[in-house]
């Protein structure tokens, strides 16, 4: 028996279980995807979600000192290709494979870092949050999906930061009552918690709609063994998109507006027809 397989197996499964237990979105998406993009996807979505644990859920602990930890143990995990951490193992298996830049690491940890500074983001603190919380994670899962194409990587470069951007923002609203609430937290430059109203909501929805609709276009350019699997998590945070833009200001404020599970179900279904015939 290959023990290190065996152990490189068992890190990678860790990565998957995180994965599909924080998100049911993200997790039939990724199971739609050509087996070679799975193992590597999971990895990355385990390592984003660990370090935004740190900043968001460890309350009570020194917060700024666990997540320097997680920066160290990562770069090292990344230099000596092994670490005793299962997500981080997986992780850097990911990083060395494709070539995933340091400076979208650098920048995403950053960006968690930064949750522990600033409850109010102001416009050039705002679009530095979205870039190194999700635009660069778009960019991660992009070097593993274009893995020895180059100029597709460039070419889908910008929809995939307007997909990660459009994902962030939809949580942003989402999440609005439980960021405040739990964390003193407003994203939305210029926005007063107190003061949100029906016209600044059409107004961040509109921003939203145009990352959506470019993301759409490179959504329509990736490999066909991921594209489907993309896709499906788009339908998702759209149909979220749709729900909350729905709904007043008032109820966005109020409560965690969300998408039954039988309801993505549905969109499941509903997107395997569309790309049979291919409609997407």
């Amino acid at each position: 028996m290959d023990h290190l397989k065996l152990y490189q197996d068992s890190c990678q499964a860790c990565s998957q279980l995180i994965t599909e237990r924080y998100s049911t979105s993200f997790s039939l998406g990724i199971r739609m995807f050509s087996k070679r993009f799975r193992g590597p996807i999971y990895a990355i979505y385990g390592f984003v979600r660990f370090a935004d644990e740190i900043v968001d859920t460890f309350h009570g602990h020194d917060k700024a000192d666990l997540l320097e930890r997680f920066r160290q143990d990562t770069y090292r995990a990344i230099e000596e290709k092994i670490s005793l951490n299962p997500v981080l193992q997986a992780f850097q298996m990911v990083v060395n494979e494709y070539q995933i830049e340091r400076e979208l690491i650098d920048a995403f940890l950053y960006s968690m870092e930064m949750d522990l500074h600033f409850q109010r983001y102001e416009d050039s603190l705002y679009k530095k949050y979205i870039y190194g919380s999700a635009e660069v994670v778009g960019l991660m899962c992009l070097r593993v999906f274009c893995k020895d194409q180059p100029s597709l990587y460039e070419e889908l470069k910008e929809p995939a930061c307007a997909l990660g951007s459009a994902f962030q923002k939809v949580n942003f609203l989402r999440d609005m009552k439980s960021d405040y609430a739990e964390r003193g937290r407003v994203y939305f430059p210029g926005v007063d918690y107190k003061l949100f109203n029906d016209q600044i909501k059409a107004e961040i929805e509109a921003d939203i709609l145009q990352d959506f609709q470019l993301a759409y276009h490179g959504i329509l350019g990736l490999p066909k063994g991921c594209r489907f699997g993309v896709y499906v998590a788009y339908k998702y945070y759209l149909n979220l998109f749709h729900k909350i833009k729905q709904s007043p200001a008032d109820r966005v404020t109020e409560e965690r507006i969300r998408i039954p599970n039988g309801s993505k179900l549905y969109i499941l279904g509903k997107s395997m027809i569309r790309a049979q015939f291919n409609l997407l």
